[in-house]
This record gives structure tokens, C-alpha cells and sequence, in this order.
């Protein structure tokens, strides 16, 4: 690895198997997990997932892939499961047929979830309801500042950071 300048590099162990390496002009950027890293840390506290195609290819849309997720994305996903103590189904990852943009599925800041009663209530009773997203979706802010979208049946949620992990 070259470095920039005089700059020190940096190693940092962010999750159990995870390791960032960089400069100190690296610090910021985003980890990207494997689907094998995601899915260990989704068993750890219990959370499912599914997909119409049973199978988890970035580049089938009827799959639900975690490849290039983000690593904070996935401790989101772990924050909302242990303060929320429902049922969480994933069912929608980081693969291809998701709308695009800088922060979309593709890029690794979303996930779907199936929604359910427990879940639900978690969000409207304890998240902030900002409005409508341009689709009319209704939109809800977390306190770590994370949105989460009612899409109809399902939740899209954008998770900026990992959500007080």
C-alpha cells in the first residue's frame, strides 16, 4: 500500500472479522462487508431474511444480497433488532432492481424489512415522522438520524451510521 505524504497508516478492527487499513485521509470512508460477514452478524441477534428467488445474487433482483454492504448498515440493522426485541426479516439487500443513487441498496446504505406489528409501533412511537418522501412514502427520523420509510409492505430504511451501535 503507498502512503500520501508523512501520513501514518492505520489499522483499526471494527467488528469481529472486519478490519479497515488506511491513511488518516481514509478515515471516513465507508467499510464494505461480504454477504458471509453480514449474514454472521445478522444471526448473532437473531435476524432473518428472505427472498422471492431463494438465492443471494447482487445481480439477480429476485435475490436478497448483503455483498458490499456497509458495515454500519449491517450494525443498524443489529441496533434495530436489539432495541426493538421484535421479529426482523430482511428482504431486500444490497442487489440490483432497487431504485439508484448515492445512497441506495446498491451502494449499501439500505436494507427492506418486512413489516409487522412490533416493528411498526417501534417506529412510529419512538422515531420522528418528517413527512412524506417524493414518492409519498411517509418518512420517519431516527435520533442517530437514520430514515425509515414505509414503502406499503415493507420498510426502507437508510441508515447513514449505525445507529448508536
Amino acid at each position: 500500500m503507498k502512503f500520501r505524504s508523512a501520513l501514518t497508516a492505520l489499522a483499526l478492527v471494527v467488528a469481529p472479522g472486519v478490519a479497515v487499513v488506511g491513511t488518516a485521509t481514509d478515515a471516513f470512508a465507508v467499510t464494505k462487508i461480504s454477504h458471509a460477514t453480514a449474514t454472521s452478524m445478522f444471526r448473532e441477534v437473531g435476524i432473518t431474511w428472505s427472498s422471492s428467488g431463494s438465492c443471494s445474487d447482487r445481480n439477480n433482483s429476485t435475490c436478497t444480497s448483503f455483498e458490499q454492504l456497509n458495515l454500519p448498515t449491517a450494525q443498524g440493522a443489529q441496533t434495530l433488532k436489539r432495541a426493538t426485541g421484535c421479529a426482523l426479516n430482511i428482504t431486500g439487500g444490497t442487489e440490483t432492481g432497487h431504485a439508484s443513487g448515492t445512497y441506495s441498496h446498491w451502494n449499501g446504505y439500505k436494507l427492506d424489512y418486512g413489516k409487522n406489528t412490533c416493528v411498526t409501533n417501534y417506529i412510529k412511537n419512538t422515531f420522528t415522522y418528517i413527512g412524506l418522501r417524493g414518492d409519498g412514502a411517509p418518512q420517519y427520523r431516527s435520533g442517530s438520524g437514520n430514515v425509515y420509510a414505509d414503502e406499503g409492505n415493507h420498510w426502507d430504511v437508510l441508515y447513514y451510521n449505525c445507529g448508536g451501535c
